[in-house]
Parts: structure tokens; sequence; C-alpha cells
């Protein structure tokens, strides 16, 4: 008998995003077990994954971070397709960017989307809740106060901090403007990688993609000044590369 694969998350997480599109790239038969953050904790330490997610358990085996589990399915699902490429130097190159995004891009892109979400309670609930259980969604409605106030604390949410983030997710942006500047297709080679994914994923909080595996807000439940924000991305070559990815690849 095949062992089971679960996938544990936050449903709205850009990094469990990455995860989730990986699987379903390779059409990996999985169950998603969602948690509101900081309540994931009480499944996640105990699966030996640790206090983050995306966490992917296959039979007794525990993969977590996000880079690790595309490594894995790529490694052992491929179907005519792959996300890392086989020549050395372009999986060098994908990998490169891959860790790029991870660290400069990510927890900028989370931070200026938090900070907005956090601010209004029922756009927060609306993207947290979708797919957890009653009891966790109780403790989250009810607990609500603290858990803002614990996830600003945890990613330094600040109007200062935001402000940085956004110049930091800026830059990363400009930097694949100037990469797609000679028309390529692609952010490495000629065909969909884990460096189209990364981008396209963690940049994802500041799109708003219609694809995106998770419930996240449309562009006319969100106030005034996030749409700005939204449409000041999607206007840039690499917001258009990432929207495309997402309708053509996803």
């Amino acid at each position: 008998m095949a062992d089971s694969y679960r996938l544990m998350t936050i449903g709205p997480s850009h990094y469990c995003e990455k995860a989730r599109w990986g699987l379903d790239f390779f059409e990996v038969d999985y169950t998603e077990d969602k948690h509101p953050p900081l309540i994931h904790w009480a499944w996640s330490l105990p699966s030996g994954g640790g206090r983050t997610v995306p966490i992917l358990k296959v039979g007794r085996k525990v993969i977590g971070e996000s880079s690790a589990i595309l490594r894995f399915v790529d490694a052992g699902h491929r179907n005519g397709r792959c996300l890392y490429p086989d020549d050395s130097g372009l999986r060098a190159e994908v990998e490169q960017l891959e860790e790029r995004f991870d660290t400069r891009l990510g927890p900028h892109t989370r931070r200026v989307v938090y900070f907005h979400l956090l601010r209004r309670r029922s756009l927060a609930l609306d993207a947290i809740e979708p797919g957890v259980g009653g009891i966790q969604r109780l403790v989250l409605r009810t607990g609500f106060p603290f858990f803002r106030f614990m996830m600003r604390r945890g990613m330094n949410i600040s109007p200062a901090s935001a402000e940085r983030s956004l110049d930091y997710a800026r830059q990363v942006f400009h930097a694949v403007d100037e990469r797609l500047a000679d028309g390529r297709e692609f952010l490495v080679g000629d065909v969909f990688t884990a460096a189209d994914l990364t981008f396209a994923s963690l940049a994802a909080p500041v799109l708003l993609p219609a694809q995106y595996g998770a419930p996240l807000p449309g562009i006319d439940e969100i106030p005034p000044e996030v749409v700005e924000l939204v449409e000041s991305f999607r206007a840039t070559a690499a917001g258009a590369h990432a929207l495309r990815v997402y309708r053509d690849c996803r």
C-alpha cells in the first residue's frame, strides 16, 4: 500500500502555496490539513516538523520547508516535466533564484500583507478560516486580539517595518523586471521551473492572483490604499510574469 501524503499548512501562507503548487504540478494525491497561525503549533510540533509550515508527511517521513518539499516531489514524481533542470548549470541558476526569493522576497511580501490584513478583522478571518476545524475557528475568533498581537510581534510588523519591506519587495520585482527585459518567457531556460513557481507564489500577496490555491481577498474587497499597492505591482513586468504563470501553469 502506497504511503499517504498529508500537507500541513496555514491556508493563505505563500510558502504553503509554494509547496501546494509543487504537489499539484506533479499531480500528487495529497490531503491538506489547514490550521490558523500559532494554533498550528499544536500539530506541527508533535509531527517533528517544528514551528513552521508547510510540513509534508509521507508515511513516517517528515519534510519541512517549501524548498525541500519541491525537491522531494521533483525527485520522485516527475511526470514528463520537472521543476529543477537536469543540466547542472541551469539547476544551479534555478536554485540560486529560489533561495533569493525565499529569503529576500517572501518575508517582505508577508509582512506587507499582514500589516494591512491584521488591521481588518473580517478580512483576516476570511483569509485564515477556510478549511480549518470548527474548534480552531472558535479559538481564533474568540482570541483574535491575542493572535493579532502575537503575529505582529512574531513578524515584527509595524508601519515602519512594513514600509521597509515594501521597498525590499519592489527591489526584487525590479531585478526580475531586468531579467525579463530580453524577452524571455521564463526566468531560467525555456520552460517553467522552481524559479518561476517560487517567485509567483511569494509575490502572490501583493498581486492577488485568481488562481491562488487558497482564498485571498478580491480586489473589490480591499481598501483603496491596498488596491493602489496591488495595481502598482501588477503593472510591472515581474508582476505580469507572475500572473501569467499562475494563469498558464497553476
